[in-house]
């Protein structure tokens, strides 16, 4: 059972258990949001909003042998979901490393990115609960903690599952999206803040998937990180996406004197934030692939679904936000850096 699993890592759950053999029920609020496919793989959606009690009821009312818990935010969240755990036999929270803290009280979502001493292990230190609302910068990593640490104190085996930033197809962020635009309007240049160096560790749904199906032939009661075997950087990850859709273009890396803003990306964090998986691993867990091996997935996706969206994807909450061609050209013309002509925005579409 995959409790609100219509986004890239429920759907990329699906098609790994089902390609093993099991059963897959998958529980969404909108049936609109049913990935293209599901019933392909032989997996049966419900309809059912997690966050209600009553539905909640009927969706696990069958009972199941792994749980994964897709839409889990609050400590109330995660007490709704404790008295159907009895007969579970593996259970699995989807938190986040916006949970991670480091000296100075900075973290994922702060205003000031945090400075980490190197790889994030599953003990650093985490938020406190907050009361914030869940949904905002201040309260989802704090509430996260708090829907962490029930199951933790409960006796059910629950594995917790920190991804840092995911990518796949059906991603409700896909950050990807800031490079494919670029690459499906024909931009003849990429700019890249901060010399493109910012990195931020990406973590495949198909990867968060593979450690899924690992712990639910090992129950316990556990925190692991989940990302990529790599940390590509901002000017890496460029690269991969216009390689994968066949397009070039010419790099500018920017310093500290450019505009603020501009070129900036949603990975562009300096120092670099990597996860240490080196406990899930020891578990006996095995990456599908790299970023490069893996992000086909969304990329494909959202260079596919672009003429029947629309508009662009939702922004994630760290992403720069829509393309500001102008910005950019305008910068450009300035240093001379074109050899002709932008091409307008829907040039190639």
């Amino acid at each position: 059972m995959i409790l609100g699993g219509t986004g890239a890592i429920g759907w990329a759950t699906a098609r790994r258990l089902a390609a093993a053999g099991w059963q897959v029920v998958v529980s969404g609020r909108d049936p609109e949001r049913v990935p293209d496919g599901l019933a392909d793989l032989g997996a049966l959606f419900v309809k059912g909003d997690r966050h209600d009690p009553k539905s909640l009821a009927a969706i696990l009312s069958p009972g199941a042998d792994l749980v994964v818990d897709c839409a889990c935010y609050t400590a109330a969240h995660a007490s709704e979901l404790l008295p159907y755990l009895t007969d579970v036999t593996s259970t699995v929270m989807i938190s986040s490393k916006a949970v991670y803290v480091d000296e100075e009280g900075r973290h994922s979502n702060s205003d000031e990115s945090p400075c980490f001493a190197g790889p994030i292990g599953e003990g650093q230190p985490t938020l406190r609960p907050n009361g914030a609302d869940y949904d905002s910068k201040e309260g989802y990593g704090p509430n996260k903690v708090a829907a962490e640490e029930v199951f933790l104190a409960a006796e059910h085996p629950v594995t917790i599952l920190r991804p840092s930033k995911v990518h796949g197809a059906w991603s409700r962020q896909p950050r990807e999206w800031h490079f494919v635009e670029r690459v499906l309007d024909r931009r003849p240049v990429v700019l890249l803040a901060r010399s493109g160096a910012g990195a931020d560790h990406p973590s495949a749904a198909s990867n968060i998937a593979a450690l899924i199906e690992t712990v639910a032939a090992r129950p316990g009661r556990r925190v692991l990180n989940i990302a990529d075997p790599d940390c590509p950087d901002g000017r890496t990850i460029a690269a991969t996406i216009a390689t994968h859709l066949g397009h070039s273009w010419r790099e500018i890396l920017l310093d500290g004197t450019a505009p603020a803003g501009l070129g900036r990306h949603p990975w562009d964090r300096l120092p670099p934030v990597v996860l240490d998986t080196t406990a899930a691993l020891q578990l006996g867990y095995a990456a599908v692939g790299s970023y490069a091996d893996t992000a086909a997935d969304v990329i494909d996706w959202l260079a596919s679904g672009r003429a029947s969206r629309p508009s662009a994807p939702s922004p994630s909450r760290d992403a720069p936000g829509p393309a500001n061609y102008a910005a950019e050209d305008e910068y450009l013309r300035r240093l001379g850096a074109c050899e002709r002509p932008p091409l307008s925005p829907t040039a190639g579409a």
